[in-house]
């Protein structure tokens, strides 16, 4: 695993649809398979970039986390605007800011090693602290749904340690 890029994120406008699950009742299958139809239907796509975004209740110390803590994920894309949303969607604001973007390669049984190395061996020697704002991945045209050479950006919220 390579170092990220640090970057600074701007405001974005999400529409998709979300869920609350844990690890231990995984629902993100289900919720990607009821979104995909519905995107034919929104106008305004910014990109053909999909977002798929993890929101932690803000008292959660993400070193406490386990297989059956509640998180809402959402399946999403980026718009330019929030008119004609179709019905079933929900518009989402992200709302930016200072994020570590690491690349993800390989299929989706890997991700627990990415995320490993993002907890457990780069912040600890980063100066950065994990800042408590939405977690995302970009899943841009280098990612092939559960294939060995798919790549997508793992977006971690992040702050100078005080």
């Amino acid at each position: 695993m390579t170092e990220p890029r640090i970057e600074f994120l701007d405001e974005k406008k999400l529409v998709g649809n979300r869920i609350t699950m844990t690890l231990s009742d995984n629902k993100t299958f289900d919720l990607w398979h009821s979104f995909m139809p519905k995107r034919k239907q929104i106008r305004n796509i910014f990109s053909q970039d999909l977002f798929s975004l993890q929101i932690y209740n803000d008292s959660l110390d993400l070193m406490d986390f386990t297989p059956d803590t509640e998180f809402e994920t959402w399946a999403a894309v980026e718009v330019s605007a929030f008119d004609e949303i179709p019905e079933g969607i929900e518009p989402y604001i992200l709302k930016g800011g200072l994020y570590a973007v690491f690349i993800h390669r390989g299929t989706v049984d890997l991700f627990k090693d990415t995320l490993h190395f993002i907890y457990h061996s780069w912040f600890p020697s980063s100066p950065y602290e994990l800042d408590k704002r939405e977690h995302f991945e970009v899943m841009g045209e280098k990612y092939k749904n559960n294939d060995p050479t798919s790549e997508e950006e793992v977006w971690i919220p992040i702050k100078l340690k005080v």
